[in-house]
């Protein structure tokens, strides 16, 4: 079995995204598993060895089968090296675009937030004049 890694120099940025995204979720995972096991109990063992080797032992599984899929096994490869090479014939748009919808879609969220607090306020004030709401 080889272990080396498959198409070497291609794909880089869609495996390190994914090498990075698939980190922090086993990170995530490993805080809260090493949490959650410091309360199990195995023959007189302090339990932050316990919970220390399950998180280790968790990780180094899960790293194994990431750099397994994301570098070794040549589908996921060929996979991940196509949608790099899929996002580079992408169009992007241009700063000033990017720009200017994200300023649309803030002052649209801005205006739809004031608007609802304004019906929220009308409705307290005639709920709480026919005492439908308390006042206080």
């Amino acid at each position: 079995m080889n272990l080396g890694v498959y198409k070497s120099g291609q794909g880089y940025y869609t495996r390190m995204g994914t090498v990075v995204g698939v980190s922090l979720l086993t990170l995530l995972g490993l805080f809260w598993i090493a949490g959650y096991a410091k309360a199990w109990k195995l023959f007189d063992m302090n339990p932050i060895y316990i919970s220390s080797g399950v998180a280790t032992l968790i990780g180094l599984v899960v790293f194994s089968i990431m750099y397994w899929f994301v570098f070794v096994y040549p589908k996921t490869v060929d996979f991940l090296v196509a949608t790099e090479g899929e996002m580079k014939k992408v169009n992007w748009s241009t700063r000033r675009e990017i720009i200017g919808s994200t300023a649309t879609v803030i002052v649209t969220a801005a205006i739809i937030t004031v608007f609802c607090w304004g019906i929220d306020h009308v409705f307290a004030v005639f709920f709480g004049s026919i005492k439908v709401l308390d006042a206080g």
